[in-house]
């Protein structure tokens, strides 16, 4: 660079080393001064760069001895959250129900080696009643046309079969031995992403839920609640305890939906199925296409608001011959407990009904005007 283009440099582009106050054009600077002044900013600059080289080159240094790589594989317990998905995932499949005006997508898993599948009754619904298709898929990419072997709305479930050999079924645990607070995990295909693993804790046993289907039947489930993630198209895959044996099958979920101005989803109150139930179920649904559910032979009053539940004041409430009327219940007697348990609703005296099985004897204890008696009476299969 030439005397008079430096003349012409910004003050803004001189060295960082000078202050403002040391600045000075050259043609007024005295050159003996300017010569002193330019070996001393030489001795200061290679002293600087010395400094930095020794400190770049010894950070180089120990960076390089402090990078380490290796290649040897994590170990995971077989009980961890890890390896029981790998054990479990393979039994889980997705299910495609199309109907004529579209389709709905959730979960099974096998229950027998022969590709005998448990599901939801839902989400298989639309299909059968419409005469559509249902389609499994498979975790290795594969895919099957589904045969309707039968389904229950009562429990919302549904027993499906594909033409495979050797499917891996799932261990069935016992829903009756598992505790709140007990660790799970859930397996599924929410919005239709297969594979999905979510974990969580058993939140309340014995709720009582409700759920509607489509063709106006509804569900009623003395159901699991757990805080594991289970969003729409988890309906119908397993609920697995630490062993990963299946203790419940996802069926429902509580969202804030539109009343509190937010989209349905997960809100940590997920509901399953218990096993217990839902293996009598499909084993009734197996052997004979069809399942039943126990009754005690009446009709309730779902518009009463007030404590447990009102045999409805309307003809043929109580069915002639059935356990209620054999126990000597009438119209307008009010249930209150269920061996024992308090009823609140009708919701939960259904329930609780049917959480039984066909054949039990029940105690129950009821309000009739002021009086509050106790009878025991033997559930039937309704018909």
């Amino acid at each position: 660079m030439s005397e008079h283009e430096q003349s012409q440099t910004p003050p803004a582009q001189q060295p960082w080393w000078v202050s403002d106050t040391q600045l000075r054009t050259p043609e007024s600077a005295p050159t003996s001064k300017a010569a002193g002044i330019s070996i001393r900013l030489a001795l200061v600059m290679a002293l600087v760069a010395g400094g930095v080289g020794a400190i770049v080159d010894r950070a180089l240094t120990l960076h390089n001895t402090n990078l380490v790589s290796t290649h040897s594989s994590v170990e995971r317990a077989p009980d961890s959250i890890a390896g029981i998905a790998s054990r479990v995932s393979p039994s889980v499949v997705s299910i495609d129900a199309q109907t004529s005006s579209g389709g709905d997508t959730g979960s099974g898993f096998f229950i027998q080696s022969n590709g005998t599948i448990l599901t939801n009754n839902h989400v298989v619904e639309g299909a059968v009643t419409s005469g559509g298709s249902i389609t499994v898929n498979l975790t290795n990419g594969k895919s099957y046309p589904a045969t309707l072997v039968g389904r229950d709305a009562s429990y919302d479930l549904a027993v499906l079969k594909i033409d495979v050999t050797d499917a891996p079924a799932l261990q069935l645990g016992d829903s009756d031995l598992i505790q709140v607070g007990d660790p799970v995990i859930a397996i599924g295909s929410p919005l239709g992403l297969a594979g999905t693993v979510t974990s969580g804790i058993i939140s309340a046993k014995n709720r009582a839920v409700t759920s509607g289907g489509g063709t106006g039947e509804s569900s009623f489930i003395n159901a699991l609640q757990t805080d594991a993630a289970i969003n729409p198209g988890n309906s119908g895959g397993p609920l697995v305890d630490i062993n990963g044996a299946v203790i419940g099958v996802n069926s429902a979920i509580a969202s804030l939906g539109s009343a509190f101005n937010s989209q349905s989803g997960s809100i940590g109150l997920g509901f399953a199925i218990p096993i217990n139930q839902a293996k009598k179920t499909a084993e009734q649904i197996i052997k004979n296409g069809k399942a039943t559910y126990p009754i005690m032979g009446i009709s309730v009053d779902s518009a009463y608001t007030g404590l447990g539940a009102r045999i409805a004041n309307v003809p043929h409430a109580i069915l002639e011959g059935g356990p209620a009327s054999k126990a000597g219940l009438r119209i307008g007697d009010i249930i209150l407990e269920i061996d024992g348990k308090a009823i609140t609703n009708s919701d939960e005296l259904i329930v609780a009904i049917r959480s039984h099985n066909v054949g039990d004897k029940v105690s129950v204890k009821y309000q009739r005007a002021a009086a509050i008696n106790t009878v025991t009476l033997t559930l039937v299969a309704a018909k």
